[in-house]
């Protein structure tokens, strides 16, 4: 492919460029699009800010959010071309149809769970591994292709808060994946990653399964996070993706005791003042989206649950009761 691309003139890379719409949603001339392309593949980091993200065991989870113009440009660069490219049937996270529900749910049952964590898994993806999996020389010209790889990365990295990055990370790991799910297959085993967090279920030599995905990782330039790693026998409670799986995947069963509580002080006191009382500094409508977001969690887990189907109904006519009646009204 890289014989036909030699005879591709800038000419043909521009039209190649403004052909991906990576401005779909603003107004921009066709010349301004490629000027502004440059600049943001130039100077990436003056349009990404760093967030620090408290982790629920201590330190921070480091993200960087890009501003307005280069997320729109990603998002479209993940919509018009990425998506285009398969990834594994194994990745379990980041493509349509997928939820750590699915994910769950796959590993209903096992005898034997083992969980695996990726160190540091966006920042060791590197501007190479970006290139070569996701624009190379196999479906772009070189130079279309380093340009795209550079409005993805930052610092010469896969950077964790772009629009793209869950997708390419796919894309990076699709070797892995392939390899691993058909070994997996061969030996009776069940395989699925989701993002960082690498699952295997059934009946194995669990030391030999970590020999065969660590070395493999290594090759590729990644590490396992030894401190992450669970192997978890059917008598013990066995959770996969944040659900419970040794029987029937499910939320775990504090979260539902937490969110029943919710309901409850929401319908005794009211919503505001329920919030008031636990110095909660949330808007009602905010607080009550983000409980219904945990409410469908455990639906998606356990889809004819009554009660908390009853509690879904609950939460959406506040919500309904607050647009039509807004607290400051």
């Amino acid at each position: 492919m890289y014989d036909l691309w030699k005879y591709c003139t800038s000419e043909h890379c521009r039209q190649l460029l403004i052909s991906l719409n990576l401005f779909s949603g603003l107004s921009v001339s066709e010349e301004g699009q490629i000027a502004c392309l440059y600049h943001l593949s130039r100077r990436p980091e003056q349009h990404y800010q760093e967030l620090r993200i408290p982790k629920k065991r201590g330190g921070f989870r480091i993200l960087h959010a890009p501003d307005s113009l280069l997320k729109t440009v990603q998002r479209n660069i993940l919509r018009h071309f990425l998506e285009e490219q398969a990834v594994s049937p194994w990745a379990a996270a980041y493509k349509k149809g997928s939820s750590p529900g699915q994910n769950a749910r796959f590993h209903t049952g096992a005898p034997l769970i083992m969980k695996l964590d990726i160190k540091d898994f966006f920042p060791n993806i590197t501007f190479p591994m970006v290139y070569q999996r996701a624009f190379s020389s196999r479906l772009l010209p070189p130079a279309a292709g380093m340009l795209l790889t550079s409005l993805c990365c930052l610092e010469e990295r896969l950077p964790q808060g772009s629009p793209a990055s869950p997708y390419i990370s796919n894309l990076v790991m699709r070797p892995f994946d392939d390899c691993m799910g058909s070994w997996c297959q061969h030996q009776g085993i069940r395989y699925s990653r989701y993002c960082d967090d690498i699952t295997f279920s059934g009946q194995f030599d669990s030391k030999a399964v970590y020999r065969k995905a660590g070395g493999f990782l290594e090759a590729m330039g990644f590490q396992l996070n030894k401190e992450k790693t669970l192997i978890i026998p059917a008598g013990r409670r066995q959770t996969v993706t944040g659900a419970v799986v040794n029987q029937k995947a499910q939320a775990d069963r504090a979260y539902r005791r937490r969110l029943r509580q919710e309901i409850y002080f929401c319908r005794r006191y009211g919503v505001q003042a329920h919030l008031t009382a636990r110095q909660n500094t949330a808007s009602p409508q905010a607080y009550l989206q983000s409980l219904l977001g945990q409410i469908q969690w455990v639906l998606s887990l356990s889809p004819e649950n009554p009660e908390f189907a009853g509690y879904r109904d609950q939460v959406m006519e506040w919500l309904a009761a607050l647009r039509f009646f807004p607290p400051d009204a």
